[in-house]
């Protein structure tokens, strides 16, 4: 039996990695505050930190550098992010930019969250392509919540695969696949926990 899971964890990881198959991955902080009218308080500091895409470019050196498009493809200001924005990322080094575009947001007194998936350059007339090293079916959550006095911030990548697939990878396939791989092995854990700590402490 155990042996069955392995084989199958194997071709599950070989099928991975030529894009025919996708992962979950969670990334999560918490922080605990002396009292509810705190944690309330840093709830709503948090929620600002969250719609504020630019900001999260000056985590650490070691961060992935953000841009907030509207959905016409203009740079925008510190103002919160919305439905129909387009997102620019640009990993450290010698690295493609990738675009996600925002699908869903939704804040209430106890949760803030916004979704994301792969999209082409909004600038680029390459409608096929698609611009980040994981396919279009990709989904990242982003959300803060505050619960008694704590406060939690995760980011959930849903059907993760990579984008080495044509006509969507374009001339980017084995990049696509170098990133990806490298993001599971320790990067996105490096990148998602320097936001999420950002997230839920003041």
């Amino acid at each position: 039996m155990k042996l069955k899971a392995v084989v199958a964890q194997i071709q599950h990881e070989s099928k991975v990695v030529q894009g025919e198959a996708t992962r979950d991955m969670t990334y999560e902080s918490h922080h605990t505050y002396p009292d509810e009218s705190a944690a309330r308080e840093a709830f709503a500091n948090s929620t600002v930190k969250l719609l504020n895409v630019n900001g999260w470019s000056a985590l650490s050196s070691l961060s992935a550098d953000f841009a907030l498009y509207d959905p016409i493809g203009r740079a925008k200001p510190n103002i919160p992010v919305e439905i129909g924005d387009f997102i620019q990322i640009v990993l450290p080094g010698p690295m493609p930019e990738n675009w996600v575009r925002v699908i869903h947001r939704q804040t209430s007194d106890n949760l803030a969250e916004f979704t994301v998936q792969p999209c082409p350059d909004p600038s680029a007339n390459k409608p096929d392509q698609i611009e980040h090293f994981f396919s279009e079916e990709a989904r990242s959550t982003f959300r803060v919540e505050v619960s008694g006095c704590t406060i939690h911030a995760s980011e959930i990548g849903q059907h993760e695969s990579i984008n080495n697939q044509q006509p969507q990878a374009g001339d980017r396939g084995l990049v696509n696949t170098v990133i990806a791989e490298a993001g599971w092995l320790f990067y996105q854990k490096i990148q998602w926990k320097l936001l999420t700590d950002y997230l839920v402490h003041p």
